[in-house]
């Protein structure tokens, strides 16, 4: 038993060093498309963190380095509007065409952003991408997206967050390294 929690430590310790490191990691590369992960919305505007994500997805687009964007996220705590709905509204009041942005409406979690935006993404020709989200959360929706059989997926974390000091970072930083170790456990037992 010992063995196995000095294990489960020594797993953590390595997971969490990677996180932090891997938060830096920014793949500007040509792709079909952006994937945008979704997260709270206010009534019908994106909360802090939200916004950063479609800013950076609209400065990918306007630089060339993706064609499309996709939104990801439903409707979550009591919100009215699906998160995609209200990235859409955003990205197209910053002048983003609209059939260059995709929407998935059903997502409630990471996992379920990528199998609901691949879905969509075979539908409409679109193999690559380029995935946003705040730069502690790539490292786990990186390993989400290729355990959802996405092979040619890139990180590129937002360049500018809500989470700008260390004690902001802490409570996301540790959420990030208890969701990460929990989804590789389950990779571990599931067949």
């Amino acid at each position: 038993m010992r063995m196995l929690l000095a294990a489960l430590i020594a797993f953590t310790a390595f997971a969490a060093y990677g996180i932090w490191t891997y938060a830096a990691e920014s793949e500007l590369v040509k792709t079909d498309a952006a994937i945008v992960l979704g997260t709270k919305v206010i009534g019908d505007q994106p909360s802090p963190v939200l916004r950063e994500r479609i800013n950076h997805s609209v400065w990918l687009y306007e630089n060339g380095f993706v064609d499309k964007i996709i939104f990801t996220g439903g409707k979550t705590d009591g919100a009215d509007l699906a998160e995609a709905e209200v990235s859409r509204n955003y990205a197209l009041g910053l002048d983003v065409p609209a059939e260059d942005i995709l929407v998935e409406l059903k997502s409630l979690v990471t996992e379920e952003n990528f199998q609901y935006a691949s879905e969509l993404a075979a539908k409409n020709g679109l193999e690559s991408f380029l995935v946003v989200s705040d730069p502690l959360h790539m490292k786990r929706a990186l390993l989400m997206a290729h355990e959802m059989g996405m092979e040619q997926v890139h990180s590129s974390p937002t360049t500018s967050s809500v989470y700008q000091t260390f004690t902001e970072k802490m409570p996301f930083f540790i959420r990030e390294i208890v969701c990460y170790v929990g989804y590789v456990l389950s990779l571990a037992v599931m067949p």
